[in-house]
């Protein structure tokens, strides 16, 4: 066997073999990337949109593992995350934090309220404005059948009674308040299903009338 081929066989398995390893320590401790597939966050984030997300801003997590090895920190309220959807932990879903450990959560006509305190949410879009009627109103009261169905749809997204989360959980809820299915209808994320936080976008294709690239959004950092 010629000798100088088989070194640079060597050479070249030796690089690839590093290059694997490198891109499997920054995909497990480092980034990783994440797709928009839905319109539940918009206006702030659009389908098609793709995002690194930081997996080391709460802790480095054993690889092939929910456990934290070094914590960093917790999520704060109103940081985006992307986690390991609650109902079926193999699709990963991606929402803003809206209360953190030991908050009370209460929507009251899709207005929003942490320990009592009304949120100020720019950033959240309602196509439907007009909420569905309250509960607690007399007439209501007197025939609520005739004025809504307590697990229908458009209840519990527009009204919550007060709700405190629990230790180790967060409540989340999309930007697309009327179109997000979120912790109004399945409940908390657990800390260990967090795989991260949005932290930048670096590329994103607009499927609307064709496939085009939407510059202006590139580099983008998540808000």
């Amino acid at each position: 066997m010629d000798p100088t081929w088989w070194k640079t066989l060597r050479e070249y398995a030796e690089a690839l073999i590093v290059a694997l390893l490198l891109a499997l320590f920054i995909r497990g401790f480092v980034v990783q990337a994440f797709k928009i597939p839905s319109e539940s966050m918009l206006d702030t984030l659009l389908v098609g949109d793709h995002l690194l997300v930081t997996k080391f801003t709460y802790g480095i997590q054993w690889p092939f593992s929910d456990k934290v090895a070094v914590p960093m920190g917790d999520p704060k309220r109103g940081e985006i995350i992307v986690f390991r959807y609650p109902v079926d932990p193999d699709k990963d879903f991606i929402k803003r934090v809206i209360g953190v450990p030991g908050d009370v959560v209460e929507i009251k006509a899709k207005q929003v309220f942490v320990n009592g305190q009304l949120q100020e949410e720019p950033f959240v879009r309602h196509t439907e404005p007009v909420a569905v009627p309250n509960p607690h109103m007399p007439e209501v009261n007197q025939d609520p059948d005739k004025y809504f169905d307590r697990n229908s749809f458009t209840w519990k997204r527009d009204w919550m009674p007060k709700t405190t989360v629990p230790a180790g959980q967060y409540f989340v809820m999309g930007d697309n308040r009327d179109h997000s299915y979120d912790s109004r209808f399945w409940g908390f994320v657990s800390r260990e299903a967090i795989r991260g936080r949005a932290l930048i976008i670096y590329w994103s294709w607009d499927f609307t009338g064709g496939l085009t690239i939407r510059w202006n959004r590139l580099g983008h950092m998540v808000r």
